[in-house]
């Protein structure tokens, strides 16, 4: 089958236009929210600032704190396991799900809750896990919502933001029973809660990501709305948490620069309503980690891109990115959509993912929000020139920037271009300017009148 690109997607997407417009006003409103919350505290940019040198510290000692971290877990009781890549993680988790199985329950599937974890959606794990004849359940609502509709998540933070609450009313009469046509949040998540209560109860494993991992004292932070994550973690025997190298920082007291800024960058919250510390496991109880490259060190290794490692997977860039609003975290195809997906993605499969850096206008927004203040739409740029230097461009963007290197680099033929160029605007019927297939910019734009005169023609005549 052959891969659809950004463009082919987003296409697809566009094509519904009043969920287009929809979405693209729900994530606006979002990053209102960010702004709202952000401007009452004088030391936001200070913050900000921290943030992104203690991230630039620890990634030029990475290897150090890692080793700290682990360390310091083998000595809270915490089993450390380390994978190289996404096939070493999910055998990993499925090892330590299979060991974990409760006598006597040898003729059922184990059953494992999860909650979100943008890293083993990376890694595909549920896909795997379920193939193996292990029941798993995502428990953030978001999540469960998609992983009933078989869906990746649209969004890193908010997975079901492409979903209208009749989406989800024709989902959970589907799966769930509820009445057909219910579309009523306040019922459709009481709903979800007595669905997953029974899930909670019954699970033999829980599973959650990890937001920050502290090397100082070998524990890690998860960060929440819903309070999932420490629902599972205590109820179920066995707690596996997976992380990305990434994840580290090196104290306790840092971890209170990025808590006052995740929440407020996400969602406009002064912080979340569940930050749960895990240190070392409840007496009868089994802790894991699992701390994850997968490509990150070979990120790490690009002096142009390592910055993009500061992620603290806010998803305040595509909250507030013109092109993300309006085409959908599915246009990207990718595990975190968005700006910041658009610079990740072409690390780990560059043929598959040239589009993405151009799924982008530059303007900055994205790099103006970002809470640890990685240059986004700079590392867009980069990656646009390494698309070209490894003639990954499409045929059509190939051959039109070398026919436009060709005019712009002859100012006679330059200037009888825009000549031509103004009197056809002017001549020719509607039908053949604004012809999407010969003009793909007339899908979504009006062409202006023709100018009489080209600006250099204009000056020329004007300048004494």
């Amino acid at each position: 089958m052959n891969h659809q690109n950004h463009p082919e997607l987003a296409e697809a997407f566009n094509k519904d236009f009043e969920r287009t417009t929809w979405h693209d006003e729900t994530l606006w409103f979002v990053r209102q929210k960010r702004d709202k919350a952000v401007y009452p505290i004088p030391e936001f940019q200070d913050l900000r600032t921290l943030a992104s040198e203690i991230k630039d510290h620890t990634l030029s000692n990475l290897d150090n704190y890692l080793l700290q971290f682990e360390e310091n877990a083998r000595k809270n009781g915490v089993h450390v396991h380390w994978a190289a890549d996404a096939t070493e993680h999910n055998q990993i988790v499925m090892d330590i799900i299979k060991k974990s199985r409760p006598v006597g329950a040898e003729e059922r599937n184990i059953r494992l809750v999860k909650s979100k974890s943008m890293l083993t959606e990376e890694c595909h794990l549920n896909a795997f896990l379920q193939k193996n004849n292990i029941d798993v359940v995502d428990t953030d609502l978001g999540e469960r919502i998609i992983q009933f509709r078989d869906e990746p998540p649209s969004h890193i933070v908010m997975p079901a933001i492409h979903l209208k609450k009749e989406d989800v009313g024709e989902t959970f009469h589907e799966h769930l029973g509820t009445t057909k046509g219910e579309k009523d949040p306040q019922v459709l998540t009481e709903a979800a809660r007595q669905h997953l209560r029974e899930k909670f109860v019954a699970a033999d494993v829980a599973l959650t990501g990890v937001n920050f991992a502290i090397a100082e004292t070998g524990s890690f932070v998860v960060c929440t709305n819903e309070g999932n994550a420490d629902l599972g973690v205590n109820l179920a025997k066995v707690h596996i948490a997976c992380m990305g190298i990434e994840k580290i920082i090196p104290k306790l007291h840092h971890l209170s620069v990025y808590t006052r800024l995740l929440a407020r960058s996400a969602t406009g919250q002064p912080i979340t309503s569940y930050t749960s510390h895990f240190t070392k496991p409840a007496e009868g109880k089994e802790m894991h980690i699992v701390i994850v490259d997968n490509g990150r060190t070979q990120q790490l290794g690009r002096a142009d891109f390592r910055n993009s490692l500061k992620c603290i997977r806010c998803g305040a860039c595509m909250n507030t990115c013109p092109v993300y609003r309006r085409s959908g975290g599915h246009s990207y195809d990718f595990t975190v959509p968005g700006p910041i997906g658009a610079i990740l993605s072409p690390n780990i499969d560059l043929h598959k993912y040239s589009s993405l850096p151009f799924a982008s206008t530059l303007c900055g927004s994205c790099t103006d929000v970002c809470p640890v203040k990685i240059d986004i739409h700079v590392q867009l740029y980069k990656w646009r020139q390494i698309v070209g230097n490894n003639n990954e461009l499409s045929t059509s963007k190939k051959w039109g920037m070398k026919g436009l290197a060709k005019v712009l680099s002859m100012p006679k033929v330059y200037d009888l271009s825009g000549k031509l160029a103004r009197g056809a605007l002017r001549i020719l019927p509607h039908g053949m300017t604004h012809n999407q297939s010969m003009n793909p910019w007339a899908k979504a734009r009006e062409l202006p009148d023709a100018p009489k005169q080209s600006f250099k023609e204009w000056y020329e005549d004007n300048r004494k």
